[in-house]
């Protein structure tokens, strides 16, 4: 007779394998419901854990996890996470495990199957939210980890950041000193601590200020240009969330017959070569550099190091071809 697996009691019970390994092995992460109904059920199928399996679960996994949320085409676009990536790589000897998933739920489900099955030794956070259950979770679980970004939002977790706020004030004070006052955002997506924060500081700063959701695609980028630039009042500069929307922007600029910058000053968040070849205003930073200090930080953590709290160097504003004196009138 077949010896039964987790992957029958998941089935049986009507959960993930994840919550089963957390509920068999006494951990963190499952409702007493559940845990009750996954021993029951491994019980009746008389189940019995593989003494190999536990003896290797206390061994060191020898990599470190990377989850981002993202439509797959969109993460092809974005420079951004290549070079955090390239930075994480460049100081550690283990593998880094990187999946993409579609949902934040998924994500987490991830989380605690990785734990469960002890496939990783610590993981990076990226895309913090206001309110992220995720940091609860790696406290819980006892999971070593660093927020990348999210000041004064990372618990007890390590966190590596850049002050957001004071980077958009810097950028909207700048459009200011050229006499522009109709000033329009493009936004990622709403729900990111750092898209947030960058709202809070860009109404801070500008009177009236428009903000247009989008989500990092150059469809999104387009889309909102298009309408800010076809509006009664349109604005004569745009800040971007990202290089890939502000590069769209440009072109959708230029479709309708709005001159850059002589009627749009445009102005990327995010510098990249995308950027540098379109001749584009961008905050830039050495995206490279903040993916490493964010390896040395989860490298610490996992050797056992109390969590550190890291504020990186504040974006510097590259100016390029694409601002200029606001239009006179």
């Amino acid at each position: 007779m077949r010896r039964p697996t987790i992957k029958d009691i998941a089935a049986a019970a009507g959960v993930s394998k994840g919550a089963v390994s957390l509920a068999l092995n006494g951990r963190s992460g499952v409702s007493e419901s559940t845990r009750a109904r996954v021993l029951d059920v491994a019980s009746a199928l008389g189940y019995r854990p593989s003494v190999t399996a536990r003896a290797l679960s206390s061994a060191s996994a020898d990599a470190v996890g990377l989850v981002l949320v993202r439509p797959p085409r969109a993460l092809g676009d974005e420079a951004f996470f290549f070079q955090l990536i390239a930075g994480m790589q460049s100081e550690m000897s283990s593998a880094l495990l990187l999946q993409v998933v579609s949902s934040r739920s998924a994500e987490i489900e991830l989380y605690q199957r990785w734990w469960a099955e002890h496939r990783v030794d610590g993981v990076f956070l990226v895309d913090l939210l206001v309110d992220d259950p995720r940091v609860e979770l790696m406290s819980s679980l006892g999971l070593p980890a660093v927020v990348v970004g999210g000041a004064g939002h990372h618990g007890a977790l390590a966190s590596v950041w850049a002050d957001d706020y004071a980077a958009m004030t810097s950028v909207v004070e700048y459009l200011k000193s050229l006499g522009h006052r109709r000033i329009a955002r493009v936004a990622g997506l709403a729900s990111l601590l750092h898209t947030v924060r960058r709202d809070q500081a860009f109404l801070a700063s500008v009177v009236d200020g428009v903000i247009v959701a989008g989500d990092y695609t150059a469809e999104s980028g387009a889309a909102a240009t298009r309408s800010l630039l076809t509006s009664p009042e349109p604005p004569t500069a745009i800040v971007y969330d990202n290089d890939v929307m502000a590069v769209a922007g440009a072109e959708v600029a230029a479709a309708l017959g709005v001159a850059v910058p002589s009627a749009l000053s445009l102005v990327a968040w995010d510098d990249s070569v995308l950027a540098q070849r379109g001749r584009m205003t961008a905050l830039s930073r050495d995206t490279f550099a903040f993916g490493a200090r964010a390896a040395r930080a989860l490298l610490a953590v996992v050797g056992g190091a109390s969590p550190t709290d890291v504020e990186d160097v504040l974006p510097e504003l590259v100016v390029r071809g694409s601002t200029s004196a606001a239009p006179v009138g």
